[in-house]
């Protein structure tokens, strides 16, 4: 390996424990923080194909094969021993965080649509966030809690978030009539292996105990109604996708976190092809976009100098950022976009 790829890996571990674990899972920070400062793994990361080197994966691999959640300087002999089982589980798996407490984050902008809205979520994995209008929300804003609840009455599902203004509450849910995901590897919720692995892919820490019981019950919701969610890249499928929707629906494309994988070519390329859509098309389009600053240059323009983006999605309508939303969805901020 050489010098500046061995740099460029401890840097990636480096920042992932610093910027994106630290303060949310205590021991993923410490693994990714070891790693960037162990050249013998950082030369056997190298070997591997630079999807199957990300930190998510690597991590939830070696917790499938059965890591001991120890501190690194303790589970690292273990590491060494069977990575192969590790390299071999990730060769397998990908990282599809599916994480339905984002529903909450996306409530607010659904619920300014009026009439019927057609959902096509690219990156979909099982299709958990096809479904923010069967999912209650407790909403703490400043002047105190507040609950709300799906036309037909509480969910089993309860998601959480902090909003910074009482106005981002949702007074109602969007109608939607239609759901529809794109995936390059669908997941069934109804197959447990498959939930399992997801399951697995939430980081362990207190911050993050309640995702496991929610990703389940939400599981639970997508399996008794299963979403239509087809193989294939976003790109080549959205706009075929989006022409089949209910011709008396607005038609929401939305993704969380699924931007980052394609390269700043590929980023381009889809926002262009979101940009002319509905002209396509010929229908009223909505492009909601949960994603990292650094995505796209002309939204990263549009944010405030100063802004705090740790674990944090800058929220975009038509590419218009509108809010910063958590990266699991228990925050949502539109203080920094208010005039």
């Amino acid at each position: 390996m050489s010098t500046d790829q061995q740099h460029e890996i401890a840097a990636y571990y480096d920042d992932f424990g610093r910027r994106w674990a630290h303060g949310t899972s205590p021991l993923y920070e410490d693994w990714a923080l070891g790693i960037a400062r162990d050249a013998e793994v950082l030369d056997r990361l190298a070997a591997l194909p630079l999807p199957k080197r990300q930190a998510n994966l690597v991590f939830a691999a070696a917790r499938w094969e059965g890591a001991p959640m120890s501190p690194y300087h303790e589970v690292r002999p273990w590491l060494l021993e069977h990575w192969d089982r590790i390299v071999a589980t990730g060769a397998a798996r990908t990282v599809q965080t599916n994480e339905a407490n984002r529903c909450a984050t996306w409530l607010p902008p659904l619920s300014r649509i009026d009439g019927p809205v057609a959902l096509l979520e690219v990156g979909a994995a099982a299709g958990l966030c096809l479904f923010p209008d069967r999912y209650s929300v407790d909403y703490a804003t400043p002047s105190g809690p507040r609950r709300v609840d799906p036309p037909t009455g509480p969910s089993d599902v309860v998601l959480a978030c902090r909003a910074d203004d009482e106005a981002s509450v949702p007074a109602r849910y969007p109608d939607v009539v239609w759901r529809h995901g794109i995936d390059l590897d669908p997941i069934d919720a109804s197959d447990p292996d498959a939930i399992d692995w997801l399951a697995n892919l939430v980081w362990p820490g207190p911050d993050h105990d309640a995702r496991v019981a929610r990703l389940r019950a939400a599981a639970a919701v997508a399996a008794a109604d299963p979403p239509d969610i087809e193989r294939g890249d976003l790109r080549e499928r959205v706009t075929d996708a989006a022409a089949a929707a209910p011709a008396d629906a607005t038609i929401v494309v939305f993704h969380s976190a699924v931007l980052l994988y394609l390269d700043a070519a590929g980023r381009r390329q889809f926002a262009d092809l979101m940009a002319d859509l509905g002209r396509r098309i010929d229908r009223r389009v909505v492009w909601l976009s949960n994603e990292t600053l650094g995505t796209l240059p002309e939204i990263d323009a549009r944010v405030p100098a100063g802004t705090a983006t740790d674990h944090r999605f800058v929220q975009t309508w038509d590419a218009e950022p509108i809010a910063l939303a958590h990266q699991h969805g228990a925050t949502y901020e539109t203080r920094p976009f208010t005039p």
